[in-house]
């Protein structure tokens, strides 16, 4: 497998991964990525200024397209307090892979990567947050080594749940090539 920055034809694949992660993610009772947040318009516009600005990763398995992540600067100042957010930290957002691909250890590469590339851009953490509601999911990034930093709880912003592990070089991404 292969990871490459993402072009803006890789929107669609974008919006398919996470259309699939939906109906999954229903299906295990969450209603995580049920609907565009906040709307669908503003929802595509941030994926497509992620891939614009050179944050968004495409993950290739030969000629299929199998995952995605976005890793920026970005703390959002609605959950990270301006303590945190003058740390030197990357951020992981919008992190999907493609159910053919589920429990193949690839989400926890992808992680991995990025901390590798937090630490190698000198970033002391590698922070995300996820869905306030999704209790599996917040198992799963402590399962992957992060550690859960608080949750915020707010009507208007469903990602509350914040966690954050060290930015370290990993010695072996395969079977993730740059």
């Amino acid at each position: 497998m292969k990871i490459e920055i993402a072009a803006p034809a890789d929107l669609a694949h974008i919006l398919a991964m996470r259309a699939e992660a939906a109906v999954w993610l229903g299906e295990l009772g969450t209603d995580q990525w049920s609907r565009p947040f906040p709307d669908e318009a503003t929802q595509t516009q941030r994926l497509l200024d992620g891939i614009l600005a050179g944050e968004t990763w495409m993950v290739r398995d030969g000629a299929d397209t199998v995952g995605s992540i976005t890793v920026n600067t970005f703390a959002n100042p609605l959950l990270w307090t301006p303590e945190e957010c003058a740390e030197p930290a990357r951020y992981v957002h919008k992190m999907s892979v493609l159910r053919s691909h589920s429990g193949t250890g690839l989400g926890g590469r992808l992680l991995d990567w990025a901390g590798d590339r937090a630490a190698a851009e000198g970033a002391k953490w590698i922070r995300l947050d996820a869905w306030t509601t999704n209790e599996a999911l917040h198992a799963y990034y402590q399962r992957q080594g992060f550690h859960h930093v608080r949750t915020v709880v707010r009507p208007d912003y469903p990602s509350g749940a914040l966690f954050q592990r060290a930015a370290v070089a990993v010695d072996d991404l395969s079977p993730l090539e740059v």
